[in-house]
């Protein structure tokens, strides 16, 4: 199916705008046309058989059922691997941190999931599938999944509550633990349909102009950007290139499925991918949107803890895919 796209985006550049390949206009632009068809249509499948699995899988059962179990260590990994099934960016998860903060559940388990959802969603996982094969998306998953266990539990370490604002110190003294457990209802297939369709199409819109925009910085880099840029600054012989992408990412924002068409890019420029990965995941879960944002809820000092701790844990994750890749 893909070689179809690349036919199609070869007759618009080629046969239809006349442009040749060794033109740097007509290599950027083919790549923007093969990558955003094949992308956005990644996405609408994914998206819509996620809201499937989404609608009978409710945040609120999952947030009731960690505020109540003492699972000896499993809660992190739970709360992470709920990270991954939710398509949730950076930003659009610190309301939901709220919730799980609201809902009794330990500071150090929400951490798991605020680490682990922009970072490794069914999106992303999509994407990754289709741009990178499956052995690399299972070594990005499980180690998203870890990166977001080990902050988790590293932070708990902490006991960091004392620097949550008083407005959530306040959410924390009165949550109430619901006892009662939660009832799904019984809703046909065919009646949450219409609502499946809404929420695909409403998370699709809210990512689309991040998806076109990194597919654009993508498509530029893969056109004018020369061979042996990428190789001089941040090539395997480099010790401090993980370190490196990863700091330089924190002005960027974006979500995975924006910034993997720039990943693609940067390890067909030679880029180790381990090293764009970290790039990757320093844009998607360091974000200063984010941190504005967590400024709601924790003051400078959580916010410059929880950040040192994943800028950590992304750096040895970094090195790690280099090592195996």
């Amino acid at each position: 199916m893909f070689d179809w796209f690349q036919k199609f985006a070869d007759w618009v550049v080629f046969d239809t705008l006349h442009l040749t390949k060794e033109q740097h206009l007509a290599n950027a632009l083919n790549f923007f046309i093969y990558d955003s068809i094949k992308i956005l249509l990644l996405l609408i499948v994914v998206i819509f058989f996620m809201g499937i699995i989404n609608s009978y899988f409710p945040v609120e059962k999952v947030r009731n059922f960690l505020s109540r179990h003492k699972l000896f260590g499993l809660e992190y990994l739970m709360a992470s691997l709920f990270g991954v099934v939710t398509p949730f960016c950076s930003c659009s998860s610190v309301p939901l941190f709220i919730g799980f903060v609201r809902g009794g559940i330990p500071l150090g388990v929400t951490f798991a999931f605020l680490v682990t959802s922009p970072l490794v969603n069914e999106v992303a996982i999509g994407l990754f599938i289709g741009l990178f094969g499956l052995k690399t998306t299972l070594i990005y998953v499980i180690s998203g999944v870890l990166l977001g266990v080990v902050s988790g539990i590293i932070l708990s370490r902490f006991k960091l509550e004392r620097f949550l604002t008083p407005w959530v110190k306040d959410l924390l003294v009165n949550a109430q633990r619901e006892n009662d457990a939660f009832v799904l209802e019984k809703t046909s297939f065919k009646k949450r349909l219409p609502i499946i369709l809404y929420e695909t199409k409403k998370i699709l819109k809210g990512i689309v102009l991040y998806v076109l925009i990194g597919i654009f910085i993508g498509g530029l880099m893969h056109g004018y950007i020369p061979e042996g840029f990428f190789e001089q600054y941040m090539s395997k012989d480099n010790l401090f290139a993980v370190p490196i992408a990863t700091i330089l990412a924190v002005p960027l924002y974006s979500g995975a499925s924006g910034i993997l068409p720039v990943v693609q890019v940067l390890v067909s420029k030679g880029i180790p991918l381990g090293t764009a990965i970290a790039f990757m995941m320093g844009v998607v879960g360091l974000s200063l949107p984010e941190a504005m944002l967590l400024k709601k809820v924790m003051t400078f000092k959580l916010i410059g803890i929880f950040f040192g701790v994943v800028t950590l844990c992304i750096i040895i994750s970094g090195y790690i895919f280099n090592l195996i890749l």
